[in-house]
């Protein structure tokens, strides 16, 4: 199955941000995916407050509530007739200062066929000027979530977003559960991501023996900095595609025939002792 990831250097600006989205999106299913990712804030990268307004409550099916992101994204998955994955976007919660931080799955037909509502929240002291609170203005949600791309050359897919790439507890359920291919929409900042993006993703990718499909922010957010470097590892921690700096496309094949391989000749999944 041939994937991709998209990296982006979102703004505040939904429409231009839409605008380059529907750009890349066009890029990727011209070059062959059928599954793409999208980076977690790619419709809208800015203060908290525009966040909120961002916010979107992403039914199921068309139901004539669709904001600016849902109406963009249902008709680009229908258009190329691909699996689109919203990285991570403002969906409304109950709380309404306090949006979930979503990963929406749009199938071709332009449904959403799941969500993961981030888990771990980046509450994080990096340096006297370098602080983040995202448990402040965004809801954590509490399910691991999994679905399945039908046909012979399908996967099982589990979702997961930015800092929870921190937590291989996580990943563990997803497997369990059957994931075969791990996704990272992320926004890692440059900071963090210079020394342990690439070295947490083989991990991912090692300890699971998954595949790991990672779309990334990349360079200036106003006043924050992220890292790139948007990439798929396979199933041994081989990096088989990664993102140069700017905005852009990278694209892979997962081959489900090498992914049995390396379960069946190093079968750690099946010795563990703590479950």
């Amino acid at each position: 199955m041939r994937v991709a990831a998209i990296q982006l250097t979102s703004q505040p600006d939904v429409t231009a941000n839409l605008a380059r989205v529907s750009e890349l999106v066009g890029r990727a299913a011209s070059a062959g995916a059928r599954l793409v990712l999208l980076p977690e804030n790619f419709g809208y990268f800015g203060d908290e407050a525009g966040k909120r307004a961002a916010a979107e409550s992403l039914p199921e099916v068309p139901d004539g509530t669709d904001g600016p992101l849902g109406t963009v994204l249902r008709a680009l998955a229908v258009e190329h007739g691909l699996w689109l994955l919203a990285g991570g976007m403002p969906e409304v919660s109950d709380e309404p200062a306090r949006p979930y931080n979503t990963c929406a799955v749009f199938g071709p037909d332009g449904r959403i066929v799941a969500r993961y509502r981030k888990i771990h929240l980046f509450d994080v002291e990096l340096g006297a000027t370098d602080s983040y609170r995202e448990s402040a203005a965004t809801l954590p949600g509490s399910e691991s979530v999994v679905f399945s791309i039908p046909g012979e050359d399908g996967f099982v897919v589990g979702l997961s977003v930015c800092y929870d790439l921190r937590f291989p507890e996580l990943y563990r359920k997803l497997v369990d559960a059957g994931a075969e291919l791990l996704v990272v929409p992320a926004a890692f900042t440059l900071a963090t991501g210079k020394d342990h993006w690439t070295v947490l993703l083989r991990a991912r990718a090692i300890e699971s023996q998954a595949f790991v499909l990672a779309a990334a922010q990349w360079g200036k957010h106003g006043d924050r900095s992220t890292y790139g470097k948007s990439s798929i590892v396979d199933p041994w921690g081989d990096v088989i595609a990664q993102a140069p700096e700017g905005e852009g496309v990278v694209v892979g094949d997962l081959d489900r025939a090498y992914l049995a391989a390396v379960r069946k000749k190093l079968p750690s999944l099946q010795h563990r002792i703590f479950r």
